[in-house]
């Protein structure tokens, strides 16, 4: 854990499913990260900000509807 005493607050934007999954499993394996939340476009990603308020997004650029970019 680093100087923090609660982990940081992660939410993954991809439309891909099985690449979101692999990325929370390997980010939950730190114990200095939290992945509250994910979403699998922009327009998904901007309303899970919006509910949980992440620390850190993690935003894929090239996703359908509202991409990665219009989103941020």
């Amino acid at each position: 854990m680093s100087d923090r005493d609660v982990p940081l607050r992660v939410v993954i934007a991809d439309d891909h499913p099985a690449f979101r999954r692999g990325l929370a499993a390997m980010l939950e394996s730190a114990a200095s990260l939290k992945v509250i939340g994910e979403a699998g476009d922009g327009e998904e990603a901007v309303e899970r900000t919006l509910e949980l308020v992440p620390d850190v997004v993690l935003m894929d650029v090239k996703m359908p509807g509202r991409n990665g970019i219009d989103a941020t």
